[in-house]
């Protein structure tokens, strides 16, 4: 039998996203580490951001969430704010995939990747747990995708909701482990 081939998604870990999230040090640190694990595992490490062209022509006044971010950040630079956290910084050898939108897949040519990479099974991380990681397991599940989600490298900004997804709607579409059960 053929071996399922994984990738670990690094999922919008953009400093000035986690700058938003309270109490993020373990968060970063357990992704760090999961980041290690792929790496010496031989593990595709896939950064995915969440970014825009200046101006953010790609937001719809019809998109209820993102034309509010629209109106607050007209003069943000783009480039400074899709910068990875500095304790996790991609190597060379990782993947950098911009998306548009909550899922990782919608606006990026993350599918085309993995394609490419034959690869089977995703390992999700990502802040925010009701936002990326949340549109991307549905997503990912529709795609026949085997997933895996690492709660401790997940982390929302409503603790509650956090842990309802990580209970009792993750479950059953993706295994949820802890950073210490990935090998």
């Amino acid at each position: 039998m053929e071996n399922t081939k994984t990738a670990l998604l690094v999922m919008d870990m953009q400093s000035s996203i986690l700058s938003n999230v309270p109490d993020t040090q373990e968060l970063v640190s357990n992704v760090k580490e999961a980041i290690k694990i792929a790496r010496n595992g031989q593990i595709p490490v896939i950064y995915i951001t969440v970014g825009f062209r200046q101006g953010m022509p790609e937001i719809s006044t019809k998109n209820k969430v993102f034309s509010g971010i629209k109106e607050h950040m007209a003069d943000v630079d783009m480039k400074d704010w899709i910068a990875i956290h500095p304790d996790l910084s991609p190597e060379d050898k990782d993947i950098v995939i911009t998306k548009r939108r909550f899922s990782a897949f919608t606006g990026s040519d993350l599918e085309v990747v993995l394609r490419g990479l034959d690869i089977q099974h995703l390992v999700l991380t990502g802040v925010s747990t009701s936002g990326v990681v949340l549109s991307t397991v549905r997503e990912a599940a529709d795609k026949d995708y085997n997933l895996t989600i690492i709660e401790d490298c997940c982390k929302d900004g409503d603790e509650e909701v956090h842990e309802l997804l990580m209970r009792k709607v993750f479950p059953r579409q993706a295994d949820v482990i802890k950073i210490n059960d990935w090998i």
